[in-house]
């Protein structure tokens, strides 16, 4: 993973973003803390899975709140 200054990542974004398209994930910092990461699109997706993963689980395991008095033929008109 490669970091870069946010002034450098500025001036040099058009490289920034193909050096991402093929792959690489830069980290972009602001007085030596870092502040951002561009990474591929594919690599997100597989976070992103992950993240819903996770909150399919928790919800889930929540009680259920409010009342159900309806059922599934009445939500829709004929």
């Amino acid at each position: 993973m490669e970091t870069i200054t946010a002034a450098d990542a500025n001036r040099q974004f058009s490289s920034l973003l193909r050096k991402v398209e093929h792959g690489q994930t830069v980290t972009v910092t602001s007085r030596g803390k870092p502040v951002a990461t561009i990474s591929p699109v594919q690599a997100n997706n597989a976070q992103r899975g992950i993240a819903k993963t996770n909150l399919l689980a928790r919800l889930n395991a929540q009680k259920t709140s409010g009342s159900r008095n309806w059922n599934r033929d009445e939500l829709y008109e004929d």
